[in-house]
């Protein structure tokens, strides 16, 4: 799916802005609130999400349905000539859209985008547009709820007459709406649908490098078959530097320029259907597993960052363009090069500005929390449940292989994206799990074009190569391991030889591995001379104590901390306004860790390292 522009051929209309809110009381539908304007609305700007926006428990602990509202037009000469679609970037969970009172579209899934042509169902003048947005999760969607108390509640699970509620399981708070923006935008009747393009460096070592372009192009219309495609490349400077003609093709490219980590170079390739025309920025840089490295043109990269989230107040998940390039800021400033996009595939403005910033990017799925062994696994009728169990487990196969098209459909083409995660910490260690994972796996590498590199960030439970099936399915093996903080703190040297040990083990694979998550919770401010938990010295001793172990083997490839910043979560004993395991504080002030990693990182070679 094409990132909407404005091109010769192609308008774009932010919608962006303040809607009309309200929350559904539980006659939202059967009095058909999108039929006409709302009454007694609130204003609630889009896009954010809008558990922060108003205060009060009724907003941020909403279950069910909300309704957003405004109207559209869109002049008549427009829908006459132009092919006029409304693109949602990101609606969570569960969206239905209502044009005067008619729905043309539903869609499930909270963190990729949609769309819908609107020219046969606009009208002139003014149109009502109404998004009914739903934020319920269960054993059916990705992120997982539970049917219980899981990650989000107290001891002992609901006590009493509970009003419905949601139960994640998975460790962020549930922030929903429209979290990203909403977009029209139009292309003539024939128009280009998708580009797919894939880079061959025949040595990306050498003095010159040279590259072929492969491209493909999907156009649609009543004229696709008959109409002529180009595709144009040129270089920073707009110097044209090659061209092809047909919807598939390969352009022979003299004397490059590669996109290394860090050091962006993007191209701009434009292509011409018809009377459409479309530009992608593209950075041509190679990637490959050769045996315990993990190569980037050529040369053994080393993870050096972070896992993150969407988390901003009062934003919760909605986009934050400066607090983005604020971000960006301060990993350049630690000397940090990628991260992880966790537990969900970030917005296309944040995957744009990480390719022109040079970060690496492993990109997930919403793929958190399919592991019903959290929070004991009683979450029906009082009895442990089996993840797979036919019956009574989890229902997310269908929609998991719908996000992994998805996504490699949108981060395709990004040099950014040198990695997939099928998932977050699942169940990869239990009857089933093999099976519900091999053909995710499958899938995923036969989308990309690139054939990428595919892993999961294994959990703590899923124990060693020999129970976990992510070591017979992973390119590389990823690890969220917390030795002396969740597993034998506050003692931070006997845990060490238990890491050391199952690295070991690991190490027999042949396969790099970068560990995807490890730290300590941490209050800003919290301070002693003798380090204990939750203090800042603590969390230094802790990353101190793991990265003398990850120091010992050649085969670690990476290394990135949980978390880039504090975020906020379910309320729980175990989490303090949020989970505080951030290296920066949520408003982006450094703990002592942040310096600490800032001196190692700015130490350690993004490449050779090992």
């Amino acid at each position: 799916m094409l990132y909407p522009i404005l091109t010769s051929s192609r308008l774009v209309s932010d919608l962006s802005g303040i809607w009309a809110f309200k929350l559904d009381n539980g006659n939202g539908f059967d009095e058909k609130w999108y039929a006409a304007p709302l009454e007694d609305a609130e204003t609630m700007p889009v896009p954010a999400s809008y558990n922060d926006i108003k205060d009060g428990i009724d907003f941020r602990d909403h279950y069910g349905w909300v309704f957003y509202q405004r109207t559209i037009a869109v002049p008549a000469y427009i829908r006459e000539n132009q092919r006029v679609v409304m693109r949602c970037d990101a609606v969570s969970h569960h969206a239905k859209i209502y044009l005067n009172g008619e729905m043309i579209c539903e869609h499930f899934g909270g963190f990729l985008p949609f769309e819908v042509e609107l020219n046969g169902v606009l009208k002139d003048g003014d149109n009502l547009l109404t998004i009914a947005v739903d934020n319920v999760i269960d054993y059916t969607t990705l992120p997982v709820g539970g049917k219980g108390n899981m990650l989000g509640g107290g001891i002992g699970g609901p006590v009493g007459n509970q009003k419905p509620q949601n139960y994640p399981n998975f460790d962020f708070f549930n922030y929903c709406g429209i979290n990203r923006p909403v977009r029209i935008y139009t292309t003539p009747k024939t128009y280009i649908a998708d580009v797919s393009l894939k880079s061959d460096v025949a040595d990306p070592l050498a003095a010159q490098v040279d590259a072929v372009v492969n491209y493909c192009i999907e156009a649609a219309g009543p004229d696709a078959a008959a109409a002529e495609a180009k595709v144009e490349i040129f270089d920073k400077t707009g110097k044209k530097v090659g061209e092809g003609s047909g919807l598939k093709g390969a352009i022979e490219l003299k004397d490059i320029t590669l996109w290394q980590p860090l050091k962006s170079y993007l191209y701009c390739v434009r292509v011409t259907v018809g009377e459409d025309v479309y530009e992608l920025p593209y950075g041509i840089r190679t990637v490959k597993v050769d045996g315990i490295h993990f190569l980037i043109n050529g040369r053994p990269f080393y993870f050096k960052g972070y896992g993150k989230h969407e988390d901003t107040f009062p934003n919760g998940r909605g986009m934050n363009m400066a607090m983005y390039v604020k971000d960006m800021s301060l990993m350049k400033w630690q000397g940090a090069n990628s991260f992880r996009c966790s537990h969900y595939p970030y917005s296309e403005e944040m995957m744009r500005l990480a390719d022109e910033e040079g970060f690496v990017v492993i990109d997930e799925t919403t793929a958190v929390g399919v592991n019903l062994d959290f929070g004991g696994g009683a979450n029906f009728n009082g009895q442990k449940v089996h993840t797979f169990d036919k019956e009574h487990g989890v229902k997310t196969f269908e929609h998991h292989k719908d996000v992994i098209r998805d996504l490699i459909s949108r981060d395709k083409n990004y040099a950014c994206v040198v990695m997939w995660n099928i998932a977050n910490e699942p169940d990869s260690y239990s009857e089933g799990a093999y099976e519900y994972f091999k053909p995710l796996y499958d899938l995923a590498h036969e989308l990309d074009p690139e054939n990428r590199p595919c892993t999961l960030t294994s959990v703590q439970m899923a124990g060693g190569p020999d129970s976990d099936k992510s070591a017979i399915l992973s390119d590389v093996i990823c690890l969220n391991r917390y030795y002396g903080w969740y597993f034998g703190g506050p003692d931070l040297v006997g845990p060490m030889d238990v890491l050391r040990k199952e690295l070991k083990e690991w190490e027999k694979l042949g396969k790099p591995l970068v560990i995807t998550e490890y730290g300590a919770d941490t209050v800003l401010g919290f301070h002693d001379v003798t380090p204990v938990m939750y203090t800042e010295e603590y969390q230094v001793d802790y990353y101190k104590a793991n990265n003398a172990v990850l120091d010992e083997f050649k085969f670690v490839a990476g290394e990135q901390v949980w978390n880039f910043a504090d975020f906020a979560t379910s309320q729980g004993m175990l989490r303090v306004q949020g989970n505080k395991k951030g290296l920066f504080s949520r408003d982006r002030k450094p703990k002592l860790a942040a310096h600490y990693f800032h001196d190692r990182w700015n130490s350690i070679p993004d490449f050779d390292y090992k």
